[in-house]
Parts: C-alpha cells; sequence; structure tokens
C-alpha cells in the first residue's frame, strides 16, 4: 500500500510541478489574482425589482401561514374540558 502512495505522489507532484510552470498554470495563477477587481456598482432597476419579490415572497409566507392555522383548526375541535 505505501508503494501505490509513493508513486501516486512522485507522478503526482510532478504532474503539479510541469502544471504550474507551464502557460496553463500560469494562466490559471493570474485569473485567482485576478479576482481582487472592484465589482460593478448594483443596477438601480434591478434592486427595486429585488425589493419587490422580497415583499411578494413576505406575502405568501403570510398567507402560508394562515392557510396552514385554518387547516389545523378544521382538523382538531376545540374540546370542551372535562369536568
Amino acid at each position: 500500500m505505501e508503494g501505490v502512495l509513493a508513486i501516486t505522489f512522485i507522478f503526482g507532484g510532478g504532474t503539479l510541478f510541469l502544471l504550474s510552470v507551464s502557460p496553463i498554470g500560469k494562466a490559471y495563477a493570474e485569473r485567482i489574482r485576478a479576482k481582487t477587481h472592484e465589482l460593478a456598482p448594483p443596477d438601480p432597476q434591478l434592486l427595486a425589482e429585488l425589493d419587490d419579490l422580497r415583499l411578494q415572497v413576505a406575502e405568501l409566507h403570510e398567507r402560508v401561514d394562515f392557510t396552514e392555522r385554518l387547516l389545523a383548526d378544521r382538523r382538531e375541535p376545540p374540546q370542551l374540558p372535562s369536568s
């Protein structure tokens, strides 16, 4: 088992080293470094639409809660206290 691990590390390490010095590896490293660019300012129309969707989801949530309460009341009628 140790022999298989040693062969994997030797060939895998060599492959990673050759990939890192190749043009593909350099391009990948440059892409990772380039992720520090500033983000574009948000679109006001998109933000307004997002706020509208949030309001709609909140209203739907309230309606579902109300419906669940109605259904729960139908299933379990109130019981009279035992005397």
